[in-house]
């Protein structure tokens, strides 16, 4: 495995992290807790030493997979990053309408972005009893608040660090602007971000920015939903509460151009001795600026995989070739 320091941050963690949001089940259509934390300790035999998840994932489910796959492991030798601002439990509508959506029996939730001190200082502790530990070693942003100054949110998140129960600060899906105002309270470690061959916005602006001033980017969904694993096919059924049933990128016509493109990529995989997964997560940690690739698992056996990922090795010209490959795929 590969580590590497977020930021300036002294928080090193696996360039490829575990990303647990399939393991909370939550619009996946479920998840077994038994595969899951099989998933987790199967990582971390390869080398996964850091585990990404959120208190939204199965509202707590996914945090307390989290804490039971890693109960036993000497807890310096893990990294948990975990993240705040959205609430599902709110006694009353607060803060910014996030989505409507349902828990894993099927009952409705509103989900609002809230990250107000009060709120953040809750959430932590909620999250310290889920993932049985007395501190987070990387404490995000989920989604950006409208409603709470930003300063008041990262003044929380210091004073949380002053006291020990986080170790380092990050944020997920800011802007560069937000990430400017952040900073302006406190040192930020990384931002969280979508980022996959078939969704590249953070090129124009987020990614040299990072670069710039030194921040680690951490890519979430680098299998585009497993789009890019070469397993989906067109028209394929998704179960009940499965966001992949009405996602723009899993159209027929959008599987069958990307599957296409990826028998392009089949003969370089298959030299590397590795799966198009593995072609694709190593592609994605090549790009500038990229830390961490956030890679997610229902079993053993997928975790497995992902973990290998970092195994296969890209020469300049592998990655010339991909990139030339990507440059023909056009998506509706």
């Amino acid at each position: 495995m590969e580590y590497q320091q977020l930021g300036d941050s002294g928080l090193s963690v696996s360039r490829i992290t575990f990303g647990s949001w399939a393991a909370g089940g939550w619009m996946w259509g479920g998840t077994e807790q038994n595969d899951a934390v099989g998933a987790i300790r199967a990582s971390y035999d390869l080398g996964v030493t850091s585990i990404d998840t959120a208190p939204i994932y199965g509202q707590g489910l996914s945090e307390e997979i989290v804490g039971a796959a890693i109960k036993g492991l000497p807890r310096d030798k893990v990294q948990l990053l975990t993240k705040f601002g959205m609430r599902w439990d709110l006694p009353a509508p607060q803060g910014d309408f996030g989505f409507k959506t349902k828990d894993n029996d099927g009952r409705d939730l509103d989900v609002y972005k809230l990250a107000t001190p009060a709120s953040i200082v809750k959430e932590c502790e909620d999250s310290l009893r889920r993932l049985g530990t007395d501190y987070l070693d990387l404490y995000q942003i989920h989604w950006p608040d409208v409603t709470t100054p930003i300063d008041d949110t990262m003044a929380a998140v210091q004073r949380l660090i002053e006291q020990g129960k986080v170790r380092a600060a990050g944020v997920s899906n800011y802007s560069v602007a937000q990430m400017q105002e952040a900073e302006q309270t406190l040192k930020l470690a990384s931002n969280q971000v979508p980022y996959s061959m078939v969704r590249r916005d953070i090129e124009a602006d987020v990614m040299p920015y990072c670069l710039a001033h030194h921040k680690a980017i951490l890519a979430y969904s680098p299998l585009q939903l497993g789009l890019l694993t070469g397993k989906i096919r067109p028209g394929q059924d998704f179960g009940p509460g499965d966001l992949r049933a009405t996602h723009r990128l899993f159209t027929p016509d959008n599987v069958t151009r990307v599957n296409a493109f990826l028998d392009q990529l089949r003969p370089l995989a298959e030299a590397k001795n590795a799966t198009l997964g593995q072609l694709v997560i190593r592609w994605t940690l090549a790009q500038p600026g990229l830390t961490v690739a956030l890679v997610g698992a229902r079993n053993a056996q997928q975790a497995e995989q992902n973990a290998r990922a970092i195994e296969v090795q890209l020469t300049a010209e592998d990655v010339a070739f991909i990139d030339g490959e990507l440059a023909q795929l056009q998506l509706s």
